[in-house]
């Protein structure tokens, strides 16, 4: 297991609620961009924590970025004051961590929710994710984040073009050459916590469904899913009123 960096997070909510989550985002992203999960979480009374991934944000810089380095920190990483998360929220690399993360770690979380998380991308995907991330680094402004996705609420705007800035282009092309294998369905298979798929809509683009997650879910039962109608790969920016209402029916509030 590779060693463990301490990763930096930022918070919604009192400190001193019951109910603690983990927020873990993206490849190319950072913690600040989980802000609609965080505010709706603190909303309900949870304290929310994100993290910026080894590369990204403000985080250390390594060599390692295999999926079992970013795991191994987000293994690490636990609520103040010690225990176990209640929920841990993956998007895409996020998810695929957690997933490592909480199948070697079993007490690490109560629950999980993957935001159409990374599981197994096809050869498609993979190239699908290796041209949007060139296409960011060619021009990580705002005017292109808001001609790409003009939708996006402006903190999400905002949010993705400083995210562009702070990550490591080295790490993010290492994410890829040093997983050339990505899968971590037998890690998935695994799980024994509760754990609910909320994908994004497969006629608009979806990183994971199909018979990839009918096998998986007929692996582990523990397994549920439900996706929003019209969002792409980050349902929490393209549809966030639908994803949000969503995701607070799946953790009960």
């Amino acid at each position: 297991m590779p060693a463990p960096l301490t990763l930096p997070r930022l918070s919604w909510g009192d400190p001193s609620a019951t109910r603690r989550a983990l927020l873990i985002h993206g490849l190319g992203s950072n913690g600040p961009l989980m802000w609609r999960f965080g505010t709706a979480l603190a909303d309900a009374g949870w304290h929310a924590s994100a993290v910026d991934l080894r590369g990204h944000g403000v985080a250390p810089r390594a060599l390692d970025y295999s999926l079992a380095a970013y795991a191994a920190d987000v293994a690490a990483t636990l609520p103040g004051g010690g225990g176990a998360w209640d929920l841990v929220v993956g998007h895409s690399l996020g998810g695929a961590a957690a997933v490592l993360a909480a199948a070697d770690h079993p007490s690490w979380t109560a629950r999980l929710v993957l935001v159409d998380p990374a599981i197994k991308p096809t050869d498609q995907d993979l190239v699908i994710v290796r041209a949007s991330q060139e296409e960011t680094f060619a021009d990580p402004s705002e005017a292109a984040v808001r001609a790409a996705h003009p939708g996006w609420h402006e903190h999400d705007i905002e949010l993705k073009a400083v995210a562009a800035h702070q990550v490591s282009r080295w790490a993010v092309e290492q994410s890829s050459a040093q997983n050339q294998a990505w899968d971590v369905t037998a890690s998935a298979a695994a799980l024994t916590v509760p754990t609910h798929i909320l994908g994004s809509d497969p006629a608009v683009y979806s990183i994971y469904w199909g018979e990839r997650l009918a096998a998986l879910q007929a692996a582990n039962a523990a397994i549920r899913y439900s996706y929003i109608a019209g969002a792409g790969h980050s349902p929490h920016r393209d549809q966030p009123e639908a994803t949000v209402a969503e995701f607070l029916r799946v953790v009960g509030g």
